[in-house]
């Protein structure tokens, strides 16, 4: 009997466990982190536009929920911090950057979608409940909105951010402070869903992927066990 046919028999023997997931050799792990609360929005008082987008600051409670991800992921491997060309982004990386030492990259790309006629009245528009805020959830598309970014275009984009920071982290963890839409982006692409299937992810709530080559693989959506106010960061790996 060869070792190898040994080593099937013992097993066979054992019995067949269930294990844990070990993400494939080479692999990125992408924990894709939603921005905190950002800044009200008032009628008549528009945010500033950076790259075409609404740029709105942190707000208080904002800022309190980037120091529960700092805490929660403090002492995770994170080979790399990545944020958008959004403050918010920026602002939401700060507490975890300060305690890993890491300087954020910034990833223009993974850059909110494009809201067109509405990048500065979105908020409005859908509290307001209108004939084309629920068209818009109704086809699951941004681009129902006047001037908004195509759909092909706006996944092409995330895809093509996520890939090339995957090849560029082989066999890495990377915390990647991102926002609503790009995350529901990336996890209708990785399942294959509706995009707005995934839409919803609440602010400062972490997702995870797994990118080994050509496959996506999703591990979690919408994290916040972080804020709660009860959480303690040694009682989750």
């Amino acid at each position: 009997m060869t070792s190898l046919d040994a080593q099937g028999a013992r097993t066979r023997q054992a019995g067949y466990r269930q294990h844990r997931f070990v993400p494939p050799p080479g692999s990125c792990e992408i924990l894709l982190i939603r921005h905190g609360e950002s800044q009200p929005a008032y009628p008549g008082s528009p945010f500033p536009l950076t790259d075409g987008r609404a740029d709105p600051e942190l707000a208080t409670e904002g800022a309190g929920q980037a120091e529960r991800v700092a805490q929660r992921l403090a002492g995770q491997r994170i080979g790399a911090i990545y944020v958008t060309s959004l403050r918010r982004t920026r602002q939401t990386a700060q507490p975890l950057a300060r305690r890993l030492g890491l300087v954020p990259n910034v990833e223009r790309q993974l850059r909110e979608v494009g809201l067109g006629d509405w990048e500065t009245t979105y908020r409005q528009k859908v509290a307001e409940n209108g004939p084309l805020a629920r068209r818009v959830w109704a086809e699951g598309r941004w681009d129902v909105i006047p001037g908004a970014e195509p759909a092909a275009e706006f996944a092409a984009r995330v895809r093509d951010a996520i890939d090339r920071m995957a090849a560029a982290h082989p066999g890495q963890r990377l915390a990647v402070f991102a926002h609503g839409g790009v995350i529901g982006q990336a996890m209708a692409l990785a399942s294959g869903s509706r995009v707005f299937a995934f839409t919803g992810a609440d602010n400062g709530s972490i997702s995870h992927l797994v990118i080994a080559g050509s496959q996506w693989i999703i591990r979690g959506f919408n994290d916040t066990a972080h804020l709660d106010p009860a959480f303690s960061p040694t009682a989750v790996a």
